[in-house]
């Protein structure tokens, strides 16, 4: 069963993370082959190595990619990084402290841009730079549900949008990165609820009340994921009814329900 990180609580890397889940025992990016997780390691020792990772002021979390001599690469971590949510893994931030790794808390990547810095010998070289979003506590995943669709737009519409919003994280350009980030999201979740048709995909039963915007009240569900936040691809979602949808988080059965739901969202987009 996998852990639970305390945001603001202090871990022992070889202990809490090595011990329990694998990965490489060196390096700021850590994706253990047996676990749907990521962790990325922040703090100031990264500075050495031309790492200059910050908060911006929309919010997001700038995060220097790997590679120390040279341009940075897509390759291993930086793939990991920049395609978590398409693999449905979970990515984790921790700070590097004095005693040990401060967890920060769960993250999405919100895109990636690319910027002028020194490497570790002092030299120019183009870095990778991830905008991270912090996810919030509550994974409910329903504050969609009160909006309608937009007018006009078919089933098949939304659907064609939802497939080109989803995939790996893309290049920021021109826009901040969670503009980018929560109108993909958007275009992802409404899709899913729209295929419900008003019935939780789990039990089959009607939504249990219309919501403010008139629309049955149902909650994006992400089968592969902790977390229920952030672009995915819908055929990987299902809409449910809230108690269908915590006992797929918390329930004794869920991992057999995630099962059942994975088989009927293919059955049902095929």
């Amino acid at each position: 069963m996998l852990q639970t990180f305390e945001i603001g609580r202090t871990y022992n890397r070889r202990q809490d993370i090595h011990a329990k889940y694998g990965g490489q025992q060196q390096g700021g990016i850590i994706t253990p082959s047996q676990h749907p997780l990521i962790f990325a390691i922040t703090g100031i020792s990264g500075r050495q190595h031309g790492y200059e990772d910050h908060w911006e002021d929309d919010g997001s979390f700038r995060y220097f990619g790997e590679g120390q001599i040279g341009d940075m690469k897509w390759e291993r971590g930086n793939n990991a990084i920049r395609d978590h949510a398409a693999g449905g893994k979970e990515l984790l931030i921790f700070e590097a402290v004095k005693s040990g790794l401060q967890y920060r808390g769960p993250f999405n990547c919100g895109g990636y841009s690319y910027q002028l810095a020194p490497d570790r010998e002092d030299n120019p070289r183009q870095a990778i730079v991830f905008h991270l979003i912090p996810l919030s506590s509550d994974t409910a995943g329903g504050e969609l549900a009160d909006e309608p669709a937009e007018a006009g737009l078919s089933l098949s519409e939304l659907r064609r949008r939802a497939l080109a919003a989803a995939g790996p994280a893309r290049e920021v350009k021109g826009e901040s990165a969670p503009t980018s980030y929560y109108a993909r999201s958007r275009a992802v979740r409404l899709y899913v609820l729209g295929r419900a048709n008003g019935a939780c995909e789990g039990c089959d039963k009607p939504a249990p009340f219309t919501a403010a915007g008139g629309t049955p009240y149902l909650e994006p569900h992400h089968i592969r994921r902790l977390s229920d936040q952030g672009p995915d691809d819908p055929r990987y979602m299902a809409a449910l009814c809230p108690n269908c949808h915590r006992e797929a988080h918390y329930g004794e059965r869920a991992q057999s329900l995630n099962q059942r739901l994975q088989q009927r969202i293919v059955a049902k987009e095929q």
